[in-house]
C-alpha cells in the first residue's frame, strides 16, 4: 500500500537565506545542509512589505494581502482616526488548516502568527501571538480547549524588549534558548502523537535574535559597540540552535513525506540615522499638525508595564489598548489640512492618504486619488534615505486593499545598512540617531530590520524557479493531492502522484472578537491604580 503524503512545515520567523547560506558553507547548520543536499535551500520571494502577518498569512492561504485582508498588526478605523487591532477573525481567505479540516484531513498547526483565535479543526491548534506585545498563551489560544493544560508552558517572549542595555543581552540570549527548547518539546511531542497530514510549527527565535542582536554579530554594523562582548555570536548560535530543532522534527517526521522550511522574511542591519516621515510630510505641505502632544503614553506603557501582564492586558481590553495605539500614532494631526500621513512603524514605512468617504475627515477627492499617490511617490523618491516608492495599487488587489496604506516605502540599502523610521513631532526630517539609542528596542527603532527575501528549504527539488510566500500553501495542497482552487500561487515541487481532490467552498470566517466597555473601564482603573494612566 502507497503510504499517505504528508508534509512537515516548519517555519522560522525572521531567518535570513544569506546567513542560512554562510553557516552552511562553515557547516554550522548540519540538518538544513541536508535538506539543501535532498532539494533545495536559498531564496524565497517574500510580500511586500516583509511585515509579520501580512507574510504568513499569505504563506497559508496563497493570496495577496489584498485579498485576504491582513496587511499589518492593524487598520484604520472608518468613523474617526484610529485603529483596530486585527486577528484571524479578520481574515478572508481560508487558510491550509480550514480546507484540509473541511477535507477530514489531520492537521496540527502551532504558534503561526496571525492565528488567533484559534479556530476549531480536525486535530491541533495553537494560535500564535495575538498582539505584538503578547508574551505567553491562555486557553483561548488553544483548541481543542482540553488541550491546555499540556501545553501551557507555550512562550512568546519570555523578557521585555523594549528597554535594552548592556546587561540585557546575556540574560535574553539565555532566555530564548529556553524558549526554542520548550516549543521543540512540545513540536515534537505532539508531533510523535499520530501521522498529521499536515504539521505546522512557527518558531520566532531568529526574528527576535536578529532584531537585538545585529550589532553583536556584525562587527561591520555602525551601531556595534566594542565593549559589549557577550553573548558571543548570538544570531549564528540561535540559527545553529535552530537547525537543531529541524533535524529533530525531521527524524520524527520520517523519510515519507515533503518537508518545507520557510520564513516571512530575511533580516539586515539598521544605520544610525533615524527617519521622521511625518516632519517631511508637513515640511511638504501634505500634513498639518496643530497643538501640542501630551506625553508618549504608549511608550510608557511599553516601558514599565511588566512584560507579564502585557499579552493578558492587550487580549481583556483590546479596544483600550487600540485608543493608546491610536492616540500615539495620531495625536496633534490636523485632518481638514492633512492629504496625507505616516503611521511611522519602523518595520512597515509606508504613507496613507486622507481621501474624502473613506476617511473619517477626509480631503482628497477620490477622482484624484491615482494623482496623488503618483505625485507623492515622486516626492518620497527625493528622499535620500528612500529608494523607492511603490502604490499600493501596483501590488495588491482584492477586496480589501484598502485596509492596506496607499504607499510602501522600500529604503536605501546601498551602504549595506538603512534608516531607522521613527515617530517625532516637529524638528529635522532625517538627523543621527544619539549613541544611547544605537541599542534600540521595540518602538525606537530596531537594531536589526525585516528586509526581503524570505527563506526556503526543501527536501524535494523544485520543478521551478523563483518560488515566493504565496507559493507555499498550493505547493502544499498540490502534495497532498488538494486542488488549490483560485489561490495565485502556483506549486514547485512536483505532487505526491495521488488523485486530486476538490476542496469545498464551506468555509465561513470567524465572527470579529469584541471586549465590553465595562471591560475596558476595568483594565483602565487597573492602570490608574498602577501610576501607568494619569
Amino acid at each position: 500500500m502507497t503510504a499517505r503524503p504528508r508534509v512537515l512545515l516548519i517555519g522560522l520567523d525572521g531567518f535570513s537565506p544569506d546567513l542560512a547560506e554562510q553557516w552552511i558553507a562553515e557547516g554550522r547548520l548540519p540538518h538544513l545542509a541536508a535538506l539543501q543536499a535532498r532539494g533545495y535551500l536559498g531564496a524565497l520571494a517574500g510580500v511586500v512589505p516583509p511585515v509579520t502577518y501580512p507574510a504568513w498569512t499569505t504563506c497559508v492561504t496563497g493570496v495577496n494581502p489584498g485579498r485576504h485582508g491582513i496587511p499589518d498588526f492593524t487598520v484604520p478605523l472608518s468613523h474617526r482616526p484610529g485603529i483596530r487591532f486585527l486577528n484571524s477573525s479578520d481574515r478572508q481567505a481560508p487558510a491550509l488548516w480550514n480546507i484540509l479540516s473541511e477535507l477530514e484531513r489531520r492537521v496540527c498547526i502551532l504558534g503561526v502568527p496571525a492565528s488567533y483565535p484559534p479556530e476549531a479543526v480536525n486535530g491541533i491548534m495553537i494560535s500564535g501571538f495575538d498582539s505584538p506585545v503578547a508574551d505567553r498563551i491562555d486557553p483561548s489560544f488553544v483548541y481543542p480547549p482540553e488541550l491546555y493544560k499540556s501545553v501551557s508552558d507555550w512562550p512568546f517572549s519570555l523578557f521585555q524588549e523594549h528597554r535594552i542595555s548592556e546587561v540585557w543581552y546575556e540574560e535574553a540570549f539565555t532566555l530564548l534558548e529556553k524558549k526554542i527548547a520548550i516549543h521543540e518539546e512540545i513540536a515534537c511531542r505532539l508531533l510523535s502523537q499520530e501521522a498529521w497530514d499536515l504539521f505546522m510549527v512557527v518558531l520566532t527565535e531568529a526574528d527576535t535574535a536578529s532584531h537585538h542582536f545585529w550589532p553583536l554579530e556584525d562587527e561591520h554594523s555602525p551601531r556595534h559597540n566594542p565593549d559589549i562582548t557577550a553573548p558571543h555570536n548570538p544570531i549564528r548560535r540561535i540559527y545553529e540552535r535552530l537547525d537543531e530543532a529541524v533535524g529533530r522534527l525531521c527524524d520524527l517526521f520520517g523519510e515519507a513525506g515533503l518537508v518545507l522550511v520557510v520564513s516571512d522574511h530575511g533580516f539586515g542591519g539598521a544605520g544610525t540615522t533615524s527617519l521622521h516621515l511625518n516632519n517631511f510630510l508637513a515640511e511638504q505641505g501634505w500634513l498639518s499638525y496643530e497643538g501640542n502632544l501630551p506625553a508618549g503614553l504608549k511608550q510608557a506603557l511599553l516601558r514599565w508595564v511588566p512584560q507579564r501582564f502585557r499579552g493578558a492586558l492587550f487580549r481583556r481590553f483590546q479596544r483600550l489598548a487600540e485608543n493608546v495605539e491610536s492616540r500615539a500614532r495620531f495625536q496633534g494631526i490636523q485632518w481638514t489640512k492633512t492629504r496625507a500621513w505616516s503611521d511611522e512603524l519602523d518595520y512597515c514605512p509606508a504613507v496613507r492618504l486622507n481621501v474624502m468617504g473613506r476617511e473619517p475627515r477626509g480631503v482628497i477627492p477620490p477622482e484624484a486619488y491615482s494623482e496623488s499617490v503618483a505625485e507623492l511617490c515622486a516626492l518620497l523618491e527625493t528622499l535620500p534615505e528612500v529608494k523607492k516608492a511603490i502604490a499600493r495599487n501596483d501590488i495588491y488587489h482584492g477586496e480589501h486593499v484598502d485596509r492596506a496604506a496607499d504607499i510602501f516605502l522600500e529604503l536605501d540599502w546601498s551602504t549595506g545598512y538603512r534608516a531607522s523610521v521613527v515617530r517625532k513631532r516637529g524638528g529635522e526630517v532625517a538627523e543621527a540617531l544619539p549613541v544611547s539609542a544605537w541599542k534600540g528596542g521595540k518602538e525606537q527603532g530596531c537594531a536589526g530590520v525585516h528586509k526581503n527575501p524570505a527563506f526556503l528549504a526543501s527536501n524535494l527539488p523544485l520543478c521551478r524557479e523563483d518560488p515566493g510566500l504565496i507559493d507555499v500553501a498550493p505547493t502544499v495542497l498540490s502534495w497532498l493531492g488538494v486542488d488549490s482552487g483560485d489561490m495565485e500561487g502556483r506549486p514547485f515541487t512536483a505532487s505526491a502522484g495521488v488523485a486530486e481532490e476538490m476542496r469545498g467552498e464551506s468555509w465561513i470566517k470567524g465572527a470579529e472578537t469584541k471586549y465590553t466597555e465595562e471591560e475596558e473601564a476595568l483594565l483602565e482603573q487597573r492602570m490608574k491604580a498602577l501610576g501607568y494612566f494619569e
